[in-house]
C-alpha cells in the first residue's frame, strides 16, 4: 500500500474518533507538523436516509474552509466521493435508524481520505460502526 494511502486513511479514522474540539485541533496541528497532513473533522446527527446529504455536504464544505481542499470541481468531488464510499460500508446497520457522529476528513499530496465514525441509535441499544473512503487527486 502507498505511504499517501494509509497516512490520510489513519489520519481521517484518528480525527473522526476526536472525543473534542480541544483533541482535533491538537491532532490537527500534529499531523500537520509531523506529516504534511492537513485534516479536519465535523459533527452530523438525524435520521440515517436523511442524513446521507447532509453528511457529504458538511465533509465537502468542512474540507474546504479549514483548507484541506481547495475550491474546485475535482477536489470537491474527491471529497464528495469518498464521503460516499464511507456511508455506502455502513448502510446496511444504519438504515432507518438515528445516527450521529463525526466526519474526518484528511489530505496528504494526491491523496483524501474520509473517514465516517457512526453511533447508531436503536432504544437504548447503541451500535457504532466506522466507514473509510479515499480518492486521488491531481
Amino acid at each position: 500500500m502507498e505511504v499517501g494511502s494509509k497516512l490520510v486513511a489513519t489520519a481521517a479514522i484518528k480525527m473522526a474518533l476526536s472525543l473534542t474540539r480541544q483533541e482535533e485541533s491538537i491532532l490537527k496541528s500534529e499531523l500537520l507538523e509531523q506529516h504534511d497532513v492537513k485534516a479536519v473533522a465535523v459533527d452530523y446527527g438525524g435520521e440515517f436516509i436523511s442524513s446521507i446529504s447532509k453528511i457529504v455536504e458538511r465533509a465537502v464544505v468542512a474540507a474546504k474552509r479549514e483548507g484541506v481542499i481547495k475550491d474546485n470541481h475535482a477536489e470537491e468531488g474527491a471529497v464528495a466521493g469518498a464521503a460516499r464510499e464511507a456511508i455506502s460500508q455502513m448502510i446496511t446497520k444504519a438504515l432507518g435508524l438515528n445516527v450521529g457522529g463525526k466526519i474526518g476528513v484528511a489530505r496528504y499530496k494526491d491523496h483524501v481520505g474520509v473517514a465516517i465514525f457512526l453511533g447508531i441509535g436503536l432504544l437504548h441499544l447503541d451500535e457504532v460502526a466506522i466507514g473509510l473512503g479515499h480518492r486521488a487527486v491531481a
